[in-house]
């Protein structure tokens, strides 16, 4: 594992990396938002070791990761008029535009669509790192496929240890959910997954934007045309279940489930919020910060989750959070988390 300055990125470090990624190999690195574990986007071989090393469903598209506008050109068949007003906004940044693929990028690289999700992450070392590679790198996040997320390198070498050659640690991510994603394949730009980027910060751009009708709920009948959209994402290995709800029914009822799970002789686990830290009675309670910092619950989320495995915990109660907003990435991924099991009171 490298250990990086974002501030100051080691050259003989990054050329070392870039000569894996030629190679055909795999190499995991820091973004702001979460660690992904990179590929050459252009060669079929390195994605199809980018599925295997994560145990991943070869349909589930890989986002190619890019560090100039420029570079749209090679990958891409078109380039609409949107996507570059948005670039001029948001890149780099966390946000995943898909459009129409070219010839260059491989079936292997787009879980065999004809589109292709492009994005610029604002991180140092990531840019360092994909021109040294040669400029398109594709990545998904650097876990075993199903679990949360990487937040750290550390996260990542517990999954990955011995399946990759590199890993580049660029510390604690900033932001800790995924990028937004959004469609402009269509007529009206759609949000496929909830991020950072909410549609408010879209609508500031764009005349319309509308939110795909799956982003809360299950609906896995229908190949994905982004990642995440389609399996069990970002799940512990302890049964979660989210309870919805006024704060002190949800802190009631919560209680009252982990008495249960006790009494069955599970270990117990709540995520919740600083403003319920104090209620909440279990073997291990975490709060992911104040209700009212919803970036800040975002940065801890994965962090947690993976938290409650190194503690053994087999049953787990959340808090539910709110679904506008920000907030609604934070949910989405812990209905996926949850299997969209949920309590409402």
């Amino acid at each position: 594992m490298q250990t990086l300055n974002a501030n100051q990125v080691d050259s003989t470090i990054m050329e070392e990396a870039g000569k894996i990624i030629r190679a055909g190999g795999l190499v995991a690195f820091p973004t702001e938002t979460v660690y992904g574990l990179g590929g050459d986007a252009l060669n079929p071989e390195s994605s199809k070791k980018i599925y295997a090393a994560k145990g991943r469903p070869s349909d589930n598209p890989l986002i190619v990761h890019i560090s100039k506008w420029e570079s749209m050109a090679l990958i891409c068949t078109d380039i609409p008029k949107e996507a570059e007003l948005l670039a001029k906004t948001f890149w780099p940044g966390p946000l995943t535009m898909i459009v129409n693929k070219s010839d260059s990028v491989p079936y292997e690289t787009t879980g065999g669509l004809d589109t292709v999700a492009i994005r610029m992450p604002d991180h140092a070392v990531a840019l360092a790192f994909i021109e040294a590679a040669g400029g398109y790198i594709a990545a998904p996040s650097a876990n075993t496929s199903g679990k949360p997320s990487p937040t750290l390198a550390r996260h990542v070498r517990d999954d990955m240890n011995g399946r990759i050659e590199m890993i580049l640690d660029g510390g604690e991510v900033g932001i800790g959910v995924e990028s937004t994603i959004v469609d402009l394949t269509g007529g009206t730009p759609t949000i496929l997954r909830p991020g950072y980027i909410t549609k408010e910060m879209l609508l500031r751009v764009l005349d319309e934007v509308d939110s795909d009708v799956t982003l809360m709920r299950c609906d896995t009948n229908q190949a994905p045309k982004a990642p995440g959209m389609k399996y069990r994402h970002y799940a512990p290995k302890g049964a979660l279940t989210l309870v919805e709800g006024e704060p002190d029914e949800v802190v009631n009822v919560v209680n009252q489930k982990i008495a249960e799970a006790k009494e069955r002789g599970e270990k117990t686990g709540i995520l919740c919020t600083d403003e319920t830290f104090a209620q909440m009675k279990a073997d291990v309670v975490k709060s992911a910060g104040s209700r009212e910092d919803e970036h800040e619950i975002a940065r801890r989320l994965y962090r947690i989750l993976r938290e409650f495995d190194e503690e053994g915990v087999t049953v787990i109660y959340s808090e539910s959070f709110s679904r506008e907003g920000f907030g609604q990435a934070v949910m989405n991924r812990l209905l996926k988390a949850a299997g969209y099991t949920v309590i409402r009171e």
